[in-house]
């Protein structure tokens, strides 16, 4: 049963890697180049990103864990002109990415943590938004996390549900060719000042 189960997720990775469009190929990558290799980008190319990669992407936060299994989770893909301008007027830092993924929450469908203070809304939508975040990086799709915007601004702008949180603006496409990360990108602290052990 572990062999069949090996062979059909390489089959599914190899199926993956096979979904990419001629000018942007992509190959399976191991986690560890997706965390080491992805950064923000601050150009993007102008080619829209293929549907399987917006597929792949999409499903990523699909999959992703939320508190309860709610999936509270709501996520709007921009990419016509008109709903990019309105981006635009709301933000300087879409970088020309052709598709945009708004990241909100159902403020309704929340699980309240004990002690009434806080909920799952945000922390479920950042998960799905980070599984899609890396899962783009898999395909070959360059992104950067936005939150450079006032959220109920964007929300208005949007004509979203009124028991809807923005949380982010994922920026999403191929990477110009002389696109780079940031100079302090590769900045990281020790990890004995982030990680403590008790």
């Amino acid at each position: 049963m572990k062999k069949q189960i090996l062979a059909l997720f390489a089959g599914a990775m190899m199926l993956a890697a096979c979904n990419t469009t001629p000018s942007q190929p992509s190959t399976v990558k191991s986690f560890d180049e997706i965390v080491s290799g992805r950064f923000s980008c601050k150009k993007f190319d102008s080619q829209q990103i293929s549907k399987e990669h917006l597929d792949a992407i999409l499903e990523a936060g699909r999959l992703a864990p939320t508190a309860r299994n709610d999936q509270e989770q709501r996520v709007y893909v921009c990419q016509s002109e008109e709903v990019l301008a309105k981006i635009d007027k709301q933000t300087p830092c879409r970088y020309n990415a052709p598709t945009c993924l708004v990241v909100a929450y159902d403020r309704s469908k929340c699980f309240v943590y004990p002690g009434e203070k806080y909920d799952s809304g945000a922390e479920d939508a950042t998960i799905v938004a980070t599984h899609m975040i890396l899962a783009a990086e898999n395909v070959g799709v360059k992104s950067c996390w936005i939150n450079f915007f006032n959220p109920d601004s964007l929300a208005t702008a949007l004509a979203l549900p009124d028991n809807e949180q923005v949380v982010m603006i994922m920026d999403l496409g191929y990477g110009a060719e002389d696109a780079q990360p940031l100079p302090s990108h590769s900045k990281r602290k020790p990890i004995e000042e982030t990680v403590v052990y008790m």
